[in-house]
């Protein structure tokens, strides 16, 4: 296995994912029988004369009529417009496993009024908002209205079905309690009454106590314990979420398909348009249409299946209560069904009504985005590997001898000694601080590679100390987790144990991370975790965790922990400097810890046009700092793959090139002139933006709003956005179609909304919404800057910085300069956010937002930080006004009440432009511009 995977890592060898590594639903028991359930096969009713209500909580039995198992049945109303409900076993006889709150959850969601409205013995409602929610007791029927709509139903389709923990047979309890009774220990009583209320079990199915995929049996101890259900969207066509799959944004049906699969995974090379399980997964769904969104969170850190159906509402199965079809009325409707293999059925009804609320509702859950550093905005230059401190080196002159900026310079894992994490190769890398500092005078940073699995070597420290302090994962029979990743024979720390993040964030001082700087920041990959002859590459299920948890409760969430334990370990080497993480696994709360991206990505024009799907869908769930390898890892791309890459990469949040070791050099001065003159360009449109893409993240923080999101976001009810993936919005503020196809001179962009004007970014050329523009894009040195689409919209104000440095740290007191569009009003709003860029005294106050309005011909600055302690002497330099329709006679600036004082200006008949020059008012200064 490790043979064959060595040689996989050799591009003329393997070129496409080994699906035959990889289960389908019908290799995994657990999937398979849920799956096969038919609709409305699930037993379960709830006995309602038992359910007890207080402020906030409603609490009721849930019992299978076949087993007699009862189940807990809650239900709670949450503040932020939302729901929660939450299903576990009334007696198990063993613990399952929840996130600890503060992991996934930042802490206890605050519940607010649920209103008992009415309840029988046949229905339960309760009003919480303007929403209602129907509990059915038979058959067990959950539905959710807003406004007297319904948006959710659950177990509508009769999936539900929760296996509890059981004895491998009861035969064995019997002769236990006999044997008791035998040695007379004075339980006989208690023995026989247990008997007795031992339940009816179902059916035995292949694969509930042991299953075998290729040569590896998952031996389960504890018995079957998978949990699944069915959830409805009446009234929505559309729903979005569950990354990370190569797909569409817009979610298919898999009625003749594989489910989406949840469960984070190494896949080589991994395919396109394909519901298979990548590197991460965020059980979160979103439902849109026309009049609002919603969304759903499945807080379960097991391996999952996710089957979607499109349909038709039926009518005829919602209550009097609910219903809102009139007449023949179609109404569409998604049915989804989820299935996991273990843990509890804990799911977050998020009600919206808008995209917006349901990201605010959904960060106040799990957390947002905390405001990166501002380097880790601007561009990073990696590549497997550099080879030694010379060629980083030249990498750094030659970004400054061809003037592109570039702020981080990685390394991977050739850079150590013996793939030993934290150490360098001391031939290759002999004086790593002093590279370190060499990089750091220009601003720039440097990264590095430091994996979760540890080289099983009794000579390298970190292997000592894990293994003196019982620090690894257990195999199922107690002994240390052994298996195969980059070094060989390894071992894997155990980060469910605060023990263990504790030792992991100490390794990150100066003094036990030889050669690093503060300068020095962290990338962790093969975080899943990547197992090369584990089964299906990863760590076998039955691997022991701290706590006693098996690996299959957790795995979905053990990435997330190292990446927790990475950002301990640099916020304790500097609790006063923001830190930079970069993640390949992750999950749910994931987003408060870093950096994603999208894996091991080829160099193909089908990759490039899939990054912008797959960040869409990451946004929409909270990881708003994603990014895709530039150029794609694997494989060559020629010149034009490149640039194109390259200029849809300056537009997503997190832009980083990357490539594997295999493949040839292509820094972006080795490609031909015209190309590389492209690509200084498009990194220079990067480094104009970054105080757009600052208070972007600054917005991200404070609301939990992505930074890329798809055109509804923005425009809800323009149906045709819809399934849009091949354009997107920065904000609310650009819109941006990369070029995807090898050898276009053109695309065919949507302009969305009927009342919207935007402007060509190139040529600042004036269109109206709704309707479609062709816009040429071949590449040759005809055209200025901007060879892809990007267009303004009207009625957005958009801070940037026009002097372009080798690196981001070297504009941080450099002047402003505030593009308005105008709509078709004649009036815009935006705002700039600024602060230290590098530290947490943002958090106390100290950081300038600035809001500024246009209208009646005068721009107005106005401080949304009266209270703010943070100044700076950047300034105002320019203010470009687009869609003014005649040139002023004259403006007037007037700065915090002071007398007015004229303004040089110039005006384009051309392109209705009016450039006013060095106005010179400091950025944090009330202000008023008036065109007369």
């Amino acid at each position: 296995m490790w043979l064959l995977l060595v040689l996989c890592g050799s591009l003329t060898v393997c070129s496409a994912v080994d699906r035959n590594n990889f289960k389908t639903c019908d290799q995994s028991g657990f999937c398979k029988r849920h799956r096969d359930m038919a609709t409305g096969a699930s037993p379960y009713v709830v006995l309602l004369d038992q359910l007890t209500l207080d402020h906030s909580k409603a609490t009721v039995p849930l019992m299978n009529k076949v087993t007699k198992v009862q189940l807990k049945l809650e239900i709670w109303s949450l503040k932020n417009n939302m729901a929660r409900m939450r299903v576990t076993e009334m007696e198990p006889i063993k613990q399952r496993y929840e996130p600890p709150v503060g992991d996934v959850l930042i802490g206890e969601p605050a519940q607010d009024s649920l209103e008992k409205l009415q309840l029988d013995g046949a229905k339960a409602v309760f009003g919480f908002g303007s929403n209602k929610l129907r509990i059915q007791a038979e058959p067990f029927l959950i539905e959710v209205s807003t406004d007297d709509v319904p948006v959710m139903s659950i177990n509508h389709r009769g999936l539900f079905k929760f296996e509890h923990y059981r004895l491998k047979n009861e035969g064995k309890a019997e002769e236990e309690a006999e044997e008791g009774n035998e040695e007379g220990n004075g339980e006989e009583g208690k023995a026989e009454e247990e008997n007795k209320e031992q339940p009816e079990e179902e059916e035995e199915e292949p694969g509930m106590w042991e299953e075998t995929f290729k040569t590896h049996t998952d031996r389960k101890p504890h018995g079957p314990s998978s949990v699944g259900f069915d959830i409805a969207f009446p009234g929505f066509e559309f729903v979005y979420g569950i990354p990370e799959h190569a797909d569409s944004v817009a979610l298919k049906s898999t009625a003749n398909t594989e489910p989406y699969r949840l469960f984070n995974l190494d896949v080589f090379e991994y395919e396109l348009n394909n519901p298979m399980a990548l590197y991460g997964s965020i059980p979160v769904m979103l439902a849109h249409n026309e009049e609002r969104t919603v969304g759903m969170f499945f807080l379960n850190a097991a391996e999952m299946w996710v089957d979607i159906h499109s349909n038709k509402a039926d009518k005829s199965t919602f209550s009097k209560l609910m219903e809102f079809v009139h007449g023949d009325q179609d109404i569409p409707q998604v049915d989804t069904h989820w299935i996991a293999e273990s843990g509890v059925i804990d799911v977050f009804l998020m009600m919206g009504p808008t995209a917006k609320d349901v990201f605010q509702q959904y960060s106040s859950l799990t957390g947002s985005t905390p405001l990166p550093p501002l380097f880790s905005l601007a561009y990073h230059q990696c590549r497997w590997n550099y080879n030694d401190e010379k060629d980083v080196a030249q990498i750094d002159e030659n970004f400054d001898a061809h003037d592109m900026p570039m702020d981080v310079i990685w390394l991977d894992i050739e850079h150590t000694d013996g793939k030993r994490y934290f150490t360098w190769d001391s031939v290759k890398f002999p004086h790593p601080a002093e590279m370190i500092a060499n990089i750091s005078a220009k601003g720039r940073k440097m990264v590095t590679i430091i994996d979760p699995h540890i080289k099983r070597d009794t000579n390298y420290h970190i292997h000592q100390e894990a293994q003196a302090q019982s620090l690894y994962v257990r195999d199922r029979d107690g002994n240390e987790y052994d298996g195969w990743c980059w070094p060989g024979s390894s071992s894997y720390l155990d980060f469910l144990d605060p023990k263990v993040r504790e030792f992991w964030a100490s390794k990150y001082q100066p003094d036990q991370y030889e050669g690093s700087t503060h300068d020095l920041f962290t990338w962790n990959d093969m975080n899943e975790p990547s197992v090369f002859n584990g089964p299906e590459i990863t760590m076998h299920k039955d691997a022991k965790h701290y706590g006693g948890w098996e690996h299959r409760d957790i795995h979905n969430i053990y990435g997330m922990y190292q990446q927790r334990a990475t950002v301990e370990g640099q916020l304790r080497r500097d609790p006063q400097q923001r830190p930079f993480v970069l993640t390949r696994a992750f999950f749910a709360g994931t987003q408060r810890y870093g950096a994603v991206w999208t894996g091991d990505n080829t160099a193909e024009w089908g990759h490039l046009k899939m990054s912008i799907p797959m960040l869409l869908s990451l946004n929409l769930v909270g990881i708003t700092f994603s990014g895709a390898d530039v150029g794609g890892f694997f494989k060559n791309p020629d010149a034009e793959l490149m640039t194109r890459w390259y200029q849809a990469g300056a537009y997503q949040p997190f832009f980083r090139a990357h490539a594997h070791i295999e493949t040839k050099r292509r820094e972006p001065w080795l490609l031909p002139d015209e190309n590389r003159d492209v690509i200084r360009d498009s990194l220079r449109a990067r480094y104009r933006l970054l105080p757009y893409w600052y208070t972007l993240f600054h917005a991200a923080e404070a609301g939990g709003s992505p930074a890329m999101r798809p055109l509804w976001v923005e425009f809800p009810k323009d149906k045709s956005t819809f399934g849009t993936e091949d354009q997107y919005l920065v904000g609310p503020g650009l819109l941006v179609h990369p070029v995807t196809d090898a050898g276009a001179t053109g695309v065919s962009v949507y302009l969305p909304g009927t009342d919207d004007v935007w402007y060509d970014m190139d040529t600042s050329q004036r269109f109206h919404g709704a309707q479609t523009v062709y816009v040429a894009v071949k590449l040759n040195k005809a055209r200025s800057r901007f060879l892809i689409p990007v267009f303004r919209r009207g009625g957005c104000i958009i801070p940037q910085r026009d002097r372009i440095r080798r690196s981001s740290s070297l504009t941080y007191h450099d002047p402003f300069t505030l593009v308005v569009a105008l709509d078709k009003h004649n009036s815009a709003k935006g705002d700039l956010y600024s602060d230290d860029y590098n530290s947490f005294k943002y958090q106390a106050g100290a950081y300038i937002h600035r809001q500024f309005t246009f209208e009646h011909n005068k721009l107005t600055s106005k401080n949304l930080n009266p209270a703010g302690s943070f100044s700076t002497p950047a300034w105002i330099e320019k203010i470009i006004v687009i869609g003014v329709k005649s040139s002023p006679k004259a403006v007037y600036a007037s700065v915090e009440g002071t007398g007015q004082s004229s303004l040089e200006f110039k005006y384009d008949d051309t392109t209705q432009m009016l450039i006013i020059r060095k106005p010179g008012m400091g950025v944090n200064k009330d202000f008023d511009i008036t065109l007369s």
